[in-house]
């Protein structure tokens, strides 16, 4: 990761998570028809945030938006291991990141964030980049849906490089991947990281058209679900794959340790959990049912557009 001697507007950056995190508050609200409670809260080391939550809606069991901007003045050792340049710096962290769970096991779950990184020394350039990415959770997925879901990322990624959208999709299908489990989390996205590609301006307007389109990636295929009825056969295998939502975070996802390492707040670190979940011993699907076309048509690294 090299330093950027260029104008940086991080001001712009907050202004702009800020209003993402409304829209796509305001959003959901009128989707589910409850409301989102607002907890603002400050951190001890420096900065803070606002986490909105909703629990026990009509739509969504949980749904969670929150907002961070924290600040120190020494990374912690899972920040410093993969950039050993940015040790012995102030830094500041900010970002929008969201999961939705779902009542209805018809409907996907969704997670994206983006977030923005700079550390400063006096007497040397700033070092910054944008991070981020959505992915999709189904458990009955349909295709044309997941299609949608990609094909939106791609159109947005599109205007600033031809090529980002593979690349970014194949850091997903990796990074999502449950190494412990050899198997994908959900049908993935994208996923990008130290991203700060030809300047500021440039780099940030990408990080917004990612944040941008996640409604029109995702509110469609609520739109089309969210009316399917269901049976408890189908509830309890949705629970039993939240197991793996579970285990994702908390063993490999460099987000919760970040957070956690860096003493963010625990609560709004963990409010990506399903507030239900449940882990069946040596599970397995019945052969040519739904629930084992999961497994063999959708939970595998492939092209869906």
């Amino acid at each position: 990761m090299t330093s950027k001697q260029e104008s940086v507007n991080k001001g712009q950056v907050k202004d702009y998570l800020i209003d993402l995190q409304n829209n796509i508050v305001g959003t959901i609200e009128l989707a589910d028809g409850k409301n989102f409670l607002h907890d603002s809260w400050q951190r001890k080391e420096g900065g803070g945030g606002t986490t909105c939550i909703m629990e026990n809606g009509y739509i969504f069991e949980r749904a969670g938006v929150g907002f961070s901007h924290v600040v120190g003045s020494k990374l912690p050792k899972s920040a410093t291991d993969a950039h050993p340049e940015v040790a012995n710096r102030k830094w500041e962290a900010m970002g929008v990141s969201l999961v939705f769970h779902p009542n209805n096991p018809f409907i996907p779950t969704v997670h994206m964030n983006v977030r923005f990184f700079i550390a400063s020394k006096k007497g040397y350039p700033d070092i910054w980049w944008f991070g981020g990415g959505m992915d999709l959770t189904p458990y009955y997925p349909f295709i044309e849906d997941v299609i949608h879901f990609h094909q939106t990322i791609k159109t947005a990624l599109a205007p600033y490089g031809k090529n980002l959208y593979v690349k970014f999709k194949e850091q997903c299908d990796d990074y999502f991947y449950l190494k412990h489990r050899d198997e994908p989390r959900g049908i993935g996205g994208i996923f990008f990281d130290d991203f700060n590609e030809k300047n500021f301006n440039h780099s940030f307007n990408f990080t917004k058209s990612v944040g941008d389109n996640l409604l029109n990636a995702y509110m469609p295929i609520l739109q089309k679900r969210k009316d399917i009825s269901y049976n408890k056969r189908q509830k309890d295998f949705q629970l039993y794959r939240r197991s793996r939502y579970v285990e994702f975070n908390l063993l490999q996802d460099r987000g919760t340790l970040f957070g956690i390492q860096s003493k963010g707040r625990v609560e709004s670190i963990l409010m990506s959990m399903p507030p239900l979940v449940k882990w069946s011993y040596d599970w397995g699907p019945e052969k040519d049912s739904d629930e084992e076309k999961l497994y063999t048509k959708f939970l595998v690294k492939k092209s869906w557009i």
